[in-house]
């Protein structure tokens, strides 16, 4: 009767309102009068007034009618209920408010939720065809933010929000101008532009305002902000890690953002996770077309702007036109690309740069005379732009590297630029928009000009090339001179010392007081090594080392590491050994070196590189190794002659005794040690193909009672870092299981995860996950041994690898639990979860690591300054 009451369309007079309220408190339950301040939900028949309001069961958001400042208009909303400032982050009626404070919401007969005003016409609805709508349906405002319409899927008490219920409208699907943790906006190129969110016409006027903010879906996807004229502000493609538009966006895990995978009808979602869920944090959309990230800061009590775009007047969608560039730290802040000149030349003297630029020389494949003009017949070129903010309007085209990308924008004559790095190769065929140059960050851009355009570009520096090379060519022609009119002379010097045995082996700390003193003088390392038992550890006479290695000669030259050049040398007796020469322009310094000799002279294992000695002379600082015949284990398994070698029963070998080794690192060892850089080029091979873990610079460590540390310095490998030590700077025994997951996946496969690009996945440890789940793990094998090896045995490391590289830190299992389930076939495996994240890709480009991350580079690999243990 109520019910019918309410719907029947009549007006309310005074006398009906008072009929309604006795029919009310006759019909209607005693628990109804619980929802102006405690309740979370209401069902069908239930409504909420004016004046009351529902709270989310942790009390996080409130739900009810208010209105906007200098407005006397009533609208529905959501609001933060624990903070003082009234923020509003949903309204639902905001095109058309209720005049005064009659209005209620309610779950009306036929499911829907609706705001009625006191004449009981709909304002709102949430549009639901009735007939899919159950009788117990229920709306609940979640701890979340979301105000969901539900029922339960048993047919039994819709009032929670759980698994069990199934929604049938929620809030999060019909925003406002707020983006709030938990949110999931749909990237999905079929469907077009999503403009999820739209702005407030004004700061006190929530209806529909002109500036929308949403998805551009196109591969790769971008955040953009339109108003009435088009776009007026975009991120920059999304890269896996971050919107690469951003210049002060990092990959820092406070960021947040996830692209989901694909799903069944072909959409991803973006999603965003604040570190600490505790956080108050949004985005919105505000009137005036401008973006903001706010936090709630509990000491001002107050809003804070963490960040907000368009943040510069470069970031203004297109600010110099087509084939133009935007920079900040310019005067003028536009300039034209090389090899383009302004369109309209008095308009650009102006400082009204709309029009943009345009090409000086036609490309060679537009010009339909460049058979006949000679110079003009010669291929394109292109200009490398470092830093940039890549145009709008990208093609995203299948290729594995730069040089095939830069193929496919050749065979294209209306292709002008083209991109590759961490998203893969981009392709541009329409005008270059919207370009900006930053200071640090960016991608690097390659422009398409006219061959004239570079020759003539670069004369001066040509000239000057020529000039050095043709120096260098003399002074090189007289070294080659020197060497040979010596030859004879130098190599009888070191033959006559070797048999006659005058070069001391060893140089001893007391007795070289010249040498003690240098070491004192440098962070006491005497001292130090003196502690640890100064017998343990030779120093090497610096003489006996040049002659040894016949004076670090090229033809000596082993190969080259992030600490510097390696050596091969010979001592007096036969005894052959590897030699490390830190080199200057290393970013490694003494304290690796230092950490290197500390750690490694403790340390005796069978799958752990020996250390000889050391020596240092001035400047000069070596480390003296037992030689290893057979190099890296890189050398092999990325090598498409050499890994035919490697058989199956040697790889497992290998990857035992490398597992081996982390267990005496970890648990065995005196000391309890973080390697911190495991990858394959630190894996060396004896005469017998055996396993040694090398290279200790980088290694921490821990105490007994120590599980974790961290560190704002990240070192190491990118492909073989964790998430967690990537991302936060975290590290832990289970930093070296996500590296030797990386190591076992690279020796199985035969593919390196650094710059792997499967067309159908991100990287190599998905590509992997995929094709174990979908079971065409045998596809992973490495062809080589594909036919010849244990399958099964080749699958469990695989499923091995994968559950090594899990994203947290905690579902990893330990080095000695990795031996038992490499080992054991009575073992049941647990199958791993699908990685979400991984440690960024080494094939990203330098300039779009930014300098709060610190940074440096060395031995081809990115890595920053060492904490010194």
């Amino acid at each position: 009767m109520l019910t019918a009451f309410v719907n029947s369309g009549m007006p309310f007079t005074g006398k009906d309102r008072a009929s309604f309220f006795l029919l009310s408190l006759f019909f209607m339950s005693p628990s109804l009068f619980s929802y102006s301040c405690a309740a979370n939900s209401i069902s069908r028949g239930q409504f909420v007034r004016d004046g009351e309001t529902l709270i989310s069961s942790s009390k996080n958001f409130e739900l009810g009618f208010f209105s906007p400042e200098n407005s006397s208009l009533r609208y529905v909303g959501i609001w933060y209920h624990r903070i003082s400032v009234k923020t509003v982050v949903w309204v639902a009626n905001r095109d058309s408010p209720v005049s005064d404070e009659s209005g209620v919401l309610t779950v009306s007969s036929d499911g829907n939720l609706m705001v009625l005003d006191g004449n009981n016409h709909t304002v709102w609805s949430s549009g639901i065809n009735s007939s899919s709508v159950p009788p117990n349906s229920t709306a609940v405002l979640t701890d979340s933010g979301n105000f969901v319409l539900l029922a339960s899927a048993d047919a039994g008490s819709a009032s929670a929000y759980g698994d069990s219920n199934i929604l049938y409208w929620q809030s999060f699907k019909h925003p406002t101008d707020t983006y709030l943790p938990g949110m999931r906006v749909r990237v999905n190129s079929v469907a077009g532009e999503n403009r999820a969110f739209r702005s407030w016409k004004s700061s006190d006027d929530p209806s529909p305002g002109n500036f929308f903010m949403g998805v551009d879906p196109w591969l790769p996807p971008q955040i953009v902000i339109w108003g009435q004229s088009g776009r007026e502000w975009r991120s920059g493609y999304w890269n896996g890690v971050i919107f690469t538009g951003v210049q002060n966006m990092t990959s820092s895990i406070q960021y947040g953002f996830r692209l989901s995978t694909t799903e069944a009808d072909g959409s991803m979602y973006f999603t965003y996770t604040p570190m600490n869920s505790s956080n108050l944090l949004m985005f919105r959309i505000l009137w005036n077309g401008t973006e903001e990230q706010l936090g709630w800061d509990e000491t001002s009590n107050e809003w804070t702007v963490l960040q907000e775009q368009p943040a510069k007047e470069c970031d203004l969608y297109n600010k110099c036109g087509n084939f133009a560039i935007c920079n900040e730290m310019d005067s003028p802040k536009c300039s034209c690309m090389e090899g383009f000149s302004p369109k309209s030349p008095d308009q650009w003297n102006r400082g009204n740069w709309s029009a943009g630029c345009a090409r000086k020389t036609q490309l060679q494949c537009q010009d339909n005379n460049s058979i006949s003009l000679g110079d003009g017949g010669r291929m394109d070129g292109f200009l490398k732009l470092d830093c940039m903010k890549l145009p709008d309007f990208a093609d995203l085209v299948p290729s594995t590297s730069s040089d095939g990308c830069e193929a496919k924008c050749l065979e294209n004559c209306s292709c002008n630029a083209y991109a590759f790095g961490s998203i893969g190769c981009m392709l541009w065929s329409e005008d270059l928009i919207d370009v900006q140059h930053f200071d640090k960050g960016g991608l690097t851009l390659q422009i398409r000009l006219a061959n004239s355009e570079l020759g003539t570009k670069s004369k001066l520096s040509n000239l000057l090339i020529v000039i050095t090379v043709l120096v260098g060519a003399f002074v090189l022609g007289i070294a080659v001179w020197l060497l040979r009119r010596f030859k004879d002379k130098l190599k009888g010097f070191l033959i006559y010392h070797r048999k006659n045995k005058e070069l001391p082996l060893f140089d001893d700390f007391v007795e070289n007081e010249e040498l003690s003193a240098e070491l004192s003088r440098r962070n006491g390392l005497a001292r130090d090594a003196k502690q640890i038992g100064g017998a343990d550890i030779p120093v090497f006479n610096f003489s006996t080392i040049e002659a040894a290695t016949n004076f670090f000669s090229e033809e000596n030259k082993l190969g080259l590491g992030g600490f510097g050049p390696v050596y091969e040398g010979k001592l007096f007796g036969g005894q052959k050994i590897a030699v490390k020469r830190l080199s200057r322009k290393s970013s490694q310094g003494l304290e690796e070196f230092k950490n290197e000799v500390m750690l490694i002279a403790k340390l005796q294992h069978r799958n752990l590189v020996r250390l000889l000695g050391f020596c240092v002379q001035g400047e000069d600082k070596l480390l003296i190794y037992e030689y290893m015949p057979n190099k890296s284990l890189d050398c092999f398994i990325f090598d498409p002659v050499k890994r035919v070698h490697l058989v199956w029963k040697k790889r497992f070998e290998i990857i035992e005794g490398i597992a081996r080794g982390l267990i005496y690192l970890h648990r065995d060892s005196r000391l309890r040690i973080i390697h911190r850089d495991l990858k394959a080029s630190n894996i060396l091979l004896d005469e017998e193909m055996n396993p040694k873990i090398s290279d200790f610079g980088m290694a921490r460590i821990f105490g007994t009672n120590e599980d974790e540390a961290s560190t704002n310095r990240v070192v190491g490998t990118y492909g073989y870092m964790s998430p967690e030590y990537a991302m936060e700077g975290l590290f832990s025994i289970k930093s070296d299981v996500y590296s030797f997951g990386i190591l076992l996946l690279e020796i199985i496969t035969g593919k390196k995860n650094l710059g792997f690009h499967p067309p159908e996945h991100s990287n190599l440890i998905v590509h992997a996950w995929h094709h174990l789940k979908e079971g065409k793990g045998i596809e992973l094998i490495d062809p080589c041994i594909r036919d010849t090896c244990s399958t099964d045995e080749a699958l469990r490391c695989v499923q091995v690898g994968l559950l090594c590289v899990q994203d947290s830190a905690v579902d990893r299992p330990a080095m000695s639990s990795v031996v038992l389930l490499l080992e054991s076939e009575t073992v049941d495996l647990p199958f791993p979860k699908l990685p979400r994240s991984t440690s960024i890709t080494g094939s990203m480009d330098t300039c779009s690591l930014f300098e709060s991350q610190e940074i440096e580079s060395s031995n081809g690999v990115t890595v920053s300054s060492v904490d010194g243990r």
